[in-house]
């Protein structure tokens, strides 16, 4: 039996092989470059891992493949919108390269995304595809929700996790699937495998939100604390506006309304005032909660045990995790 490093080499090997893209140079290396990045692979080993529960990995791998780079080119062009100079300790593509090169490179990786997708068996093509547009459009439309967040002043904790069930799990959820029917599995086994993999999803992007104030930055692969320099509406954020007294609440305004600050001040004062409002305790809880709802849903599907095994496994370690 394959175990879950096995899958991440054999993706990473993959990607190594599709760097054989050549010209032009200054398309491809940015694709090169951010698929050189590493990361966790975590939507392809899931595809592949969600696969071999019910048979032969192997007509997943292309599929699989193809939904990383799909994920890639949705963080590349969120970084020219978010203005993130790092991604994983490098620069992001738009500060190496320029803005125009990290677009048009984005967009033949969406491009080669979908060339890898449809080199699923002809007989399940058309549910592979239907899931992944509807996944991808949806990552898009999280996108907007969280671009349009950032302009307004009234976004709720509901209106935050339907955003990131939108704009992160909703793919995690769709490579389980997506692994699923490539495998032959079941109609429900992989609508299990869906609920499963968004709700971790969802753990995940509130484990993100917490390791941005709270984490360490050199574990964390990017600057502690940009979310609250960028003033990122996330779920902290949000929790802390709705808790804190008033006083503290006109301070926590204030900094985000200034135009001018010292970025060490203001991480430092905002995380008091999260810590004031205990916003980590409530992260943590909610996190908790979509955890133990997808380990729930898994437990309900069929397949190999080992596999199922290796899997919450990973599941688990996701959650323990620094970076």
């Amino acid at each position: 039996m394959l175990k879950i490093e096995d899958y991440r080499q054999i993706v990473e090997d993959q990607l190594q092989m599709m760097g054989g893209m050549k010209r032009p140079e200054g398309l491809y290396d940015p694709v090169r470059y951010i698929l050189s990045l590493g990361g966790k692979r975590l939507r392809p080993v899931l595809c592949l891992a969600s696969a071999s529960l019910f048979g032969d990995y192997t007509s997943a791998l292309m599929p699989a493949l193809g939904i990383e780079v799909f994920h890639n080119f949705t963080l590349l062009h969120d970084d020219i919108m978010d203005q993130s100079d790092v991604r994983r300790n490098h620069a992001t593509v738009h500060k190496k390269w320029d803005n125009n090169t990290a677009i048009l490179s984005g967009d033949v990786m969406l491009i080669k995304a979908y060339e890898l997708i449809s080199k699923s068996p002809v007989g399940v093509l058309p549910q592979v595809l239907e899931v992944f547009n509807k996944t991808a459009i949806e990552v898009c439309e999280g996108q907007q929700f969280d671009m349009e967040f950032e302009k307004s002043t009234d976004v709720t904790e509901a209106g935050y996790l339907d955003m990131i069930r939108l704009k992160t799990a909703v793919l995690i959820g769709g490579s389980m699937k997506i692994g699923g029917i490539l495998g032959g599995g079941s109609l429900r086994d992989c609508g299990l495998l869906y609920k499963f993999g968004q709700d971790i999803g969802m753990a995940f992007q509130l484990q993100d939100d917490w390791l941005d104030v709270f984490g360490n930055q050199e574990t964390f692969g990017k600057k502690i604390g940009s979310d609250i320099l960028n003033n990122k509406k996330t779920f902290l954020l949000i929790s802390a506006l709705n808790r804190l007294e008033k006083e503290l609440k006109k301070e926590l305004l204030d900094w985000m309304q200034r135009k001018e600050y010292d970025a060490d001040e203001k991480i430092s004062a905002v995380t008091r005032l999260f810590n004031e409002a205990g916003v980590s305790e409530i992260v943590i809880q909610k996190r908790d909660d979509y955890f133990a709802r997808s380990l729930e849903n898994f437990e309900k599907i069929n397949g190999d045990r080992e596999i199922k095994q290796e899997i919450e496994n990973f599941a688990h370690k996701l959650m323990a995790r620094s970076r």
